[in-house]
């Protein structure tokens, strides 16, 4: 016998909670099981779900209490109001990446005053959600998005045909392909692999078993990618710029020191994030 839609939600929020997950997730799942927004699910908490629906649903919940994230089942995540397709290929968007974001669309005018050609890229874009979130907010930026591995690039590419966001995709280590090619930018945004590798083992099962160390680790101490970011910034960058990157709480000091000794004439300034954790790092130039 199936159960209701109150039946199911109550069973999987104790289940997950028991395997130490999140117990909302339930209703994630739930809503892409049945096809319903939020709000038509609670007013039909009483209807009897199908056999087939029960089966999927318990069968989700059930991989969620092993690890695998709900993104990876339902094959999206929701960024800046827009659902951007994910996988195992790329790292799931965050809410924090969005305050990137923000920001950065806050710096512009007062930065670049009346700029309007301008060049911005994206480095190691993953799902492409900062590079095609900038474009269709800012639809006059040129806007290029780079990463080493090329499925990250096809699962990009197809948020951005999916978004209708006209991006041009670089394949590439860093800065390299840009250096190569002599491309010169404004504005270079970037969430690197941040995460030492010592804290390899604190990290929830969710993470480190099913999404790509490539996007994690950034050696041991989290710093490398900064580190060579900002050796390759000045060889890129026009003489009025500006630098945006995501980073681990706590890092803040050490980023901005990098950054200023790449730019010492710099404005550089740490912004913590919703919870007042210091979570990015931005230079005007």
């Amino acid at each position: 016998m199936s159960q209701k839609i109150y039946e199911a939600l109550r069973w999987a929020s104790s289940f997950l909670r028991e395997q130490k997950r999140d117990e909302n997730a339930g209703e994630l799942l739930l809503r892409y099981v049945v096809q319903m927004t939020r709000s038509e699910l609670l007013a039909n908490m009483h209807e009897q779900l199908t056999e087939q629906q029960q089966q999927t649903f318990t069968d989700m919940v059930n991989r969620h209490g092993e690890g695998v994230p709900i993104q990876h089942m339902i094959g999206q995540e929701e960024f800046y109001g827009r659902n951007f397709a994910v996988n195992g290929d790329v790292l799931i968007p965050r809410p924090e990446t969005e305050e990137l974001i923000w920001h950065t669309l806050e710096s512009l005018s007062r930065h670049f005053h009346q700029k309007k050609e301008m060049q911005m890229a994206d480095i190691g874009t993953g799902s492409g959600a900062i590079a095609i979130t900038m474009k269709l907010e800012r639809p006059h930026l040129t806007v290029y998005a780079s990463d080493l591995s090329e499925k990250a690039l096809n699962t990009a590419k197809q948020n951005s045909e999916a978004l209708h966001a006209d991006i041009e995709f670089l394949h590439g280590d860093l800065l390299g392909p840009f250096i190569e090619r002599g491309i010169k930018l404004d504005i270079v945004l970037s969430n690197p692999p941040y995460i030492p590798l010592t804290d390899r083992k604190e990290l929830s099962p969710v993470v480190v078993d099913h999404e790509p160390e490539l996007a994690l680790f950034g050696g041991e101490d989290g710093l490398d990618i900064y580190r060579r970011l900002c050796e390759q910034l000045p060889h890129v960058l026009n003489p009025q710029a500006l630098i945006g990157f995501e980073i681990g709480a706590g890092q803040g000091k050490a980023v901005s020191a990098l950054l200023q000794g790449a730019f010492p004439q710099a404005v550089v300034e740490v912004k913590n994030d919703i919870n007042g954790k210091d979570r990015m790092v931005f230079a005007k130039i």
